[in-house]
């Protein structure tokens, strides 16, 4: 029972950049209005990052970019190194296969550059043994050939390279590829430290509760442990990981005396209760990459009979992701101390979901096969990952459920 999904590390650095000057002084007694509008546009043209750039370096940003370079003839590396050179890129350069691998395992470069004519594995192989590493699946792959032939190039591509370029290099077109790949990096960098901030956020407001700790963890394993048992498929259960996180991200908005009132709750109060589902929906809905998360978030209150909310779905209108993880959300909640009740044994949690789908709550073909789960083997594993769980980042969270759930099974 192994999954193979997909996360990532990094290399920095600092790089100055000089601009050239964006003003020239005015003729001398040019002061009228037209002259003052002309400067005003003048000013808006050459704002720093438009025309004035000449010819941007690589390295304007707010580090340069760090490149490995993979070819067997140090003549291979001299050149492609001066090349990159020019652009202020970081290099790192390797003789072998094997050795860009071990690197990768250590560090993540903005691109990677591959000389065709590599030699132990070869190139393509070492470019799909790259795009099959989890801390390098999103590095760009730049094949570089001395051969110009579609089959060759077809199998590149193939193998995962991002880019084929045929030798003698045209330094022009050689920069605009390398300058598209890496623009493309740096998006998915972004990308990753805006889920980093949500995931963040998420744990926030599991820590407001001290009863809850771990919460987002189990749910977490308990979902995608239920979704390998399915056999749903890996973006599924990346999207079912997340989902376990963020869940419930929407109570952020939920006043304290409301989320952890010990009674029970005024019909006021539980109006404002359930809009968490929305808002969190709300809150994560400008991240592209969540769009598959997002009917979990909200609709993973729905009951199969449709008395559930947000939405007052029905049956299978409710999203089998929503479905899955809800499941894992109720396990959790009765077999854990809550302010307005103590913690369930296994068994009568175990009875209590299996009546809840017999009153028509949840899908009961689901239900039954979620209570047929190895618990005994899944509480190792949550106490694993509990213990070893350091960092606030979806990628080494799901890194770490994927280990212990294979030693688990």
């Amino acid at each position: 029972m192994s999954i193979s999904l997909t996360p990532l590390p990094e290399v920095g650095g600092n790089a100055s950049v000089a601009f050239e000057p964006v003003f020239s002084a005015p003729p001398s007694g040019s002061t009228n209005s037209n002259s003052r509008a002309s400067d005003r546009t003048e000013f808006a043209i050459h704002w720093p990052g438009q025309e004035h750039l000449h010819q941007p370096s690589l390295a304007d940003s707010d580090r340069p970019p760090s490149v490995l370079l993979v070819a067997a003839q140090e003549a291979e590396r001299r050149m492609l190194g001066s090349l990159l050179r020019r652009e202020g890129c970081i290099i790192m350069d390797s003789r072998s296969a094997v050795m860009a691998l071990d690197l990768l395992g250590k560090c993540r470069p903005d691109l990677v550059i591959i000389d065709r004519d590599l030699g132990d594995m070869g190139a393509l192989e070492c470019c799909r043994q790259i795009k099959a590493m989890r801390r390098a699946d999103f590095v760009p792959v730049l094949i570089v050939a001395a051969r110009n032939s579609a089959e060759d190039e077809v199998a590149g591509i193939e193998a995962g390279a991002d880019e084929y370029l045929i030798k003698p290099l045209h330094p022009q077109v050689f920069r605009a590829r390398i300058s598209a790949l890496i623009r493309h990096k740096t998006a998915v960098d972004r990308l990753e430290e805006a889920e980093s901030i949500l995931f963040a956020l998420a744990l926030s407001v599991e820590k407001r509760d001290h009863a809850a700790a771990g919460h987002c963890q189990r749910l977490a394993l308990y979902s995608v442990a239920f979704g390998m048992r399915l056999g749903l498929s890996e973006a599924q259960l990346l999207s079912l990981h997340r989902g376990g996180y963020l869940h419930d991200i929407g109570k952020i908005v939920v006043p304290d005396a409301i989320l952890y009132k010990p009674g029970k709750l005024t019909a006021e109060e539980w109006v404002v209760m359930k809009t968490h589902s929305v808002r969190g929906e709300e809150i994560c809905r400008p991240m592209h990459s969540l769009a598959a998360v997002l009917p979990i978030i909200r609709n993973h209150h729905e009951r199969w009979d449709g008395s559930g909310y947000p939405d007052g779905l029905q049956g299978e209108q409710i999203p089998l992701l929503a479905r899955v993880l809800q499941l894992a959300d109720a396990f959790d909640a009765l077999c854990s101390v809550r302010p307005y009740k103590d913690a369930f044994p296994r068994e009568l949690t175990i009875q209590t979901l299996l009546a809840e789908g017999e009153m028509g709550w949840r899908d009961r073909e689901l239900t039954r096969l979620f209570t047929e789960l190895p618990f005994d083997e899944l509480k190792l594993a949550e106490e694993q990952i509990l213990f070893s769980e350091k960092r606030n980042d979806f990628d080494s969270s799901i890194r770490n459920l994927q280990e212990h759930l294979a030693m688990a099974s």
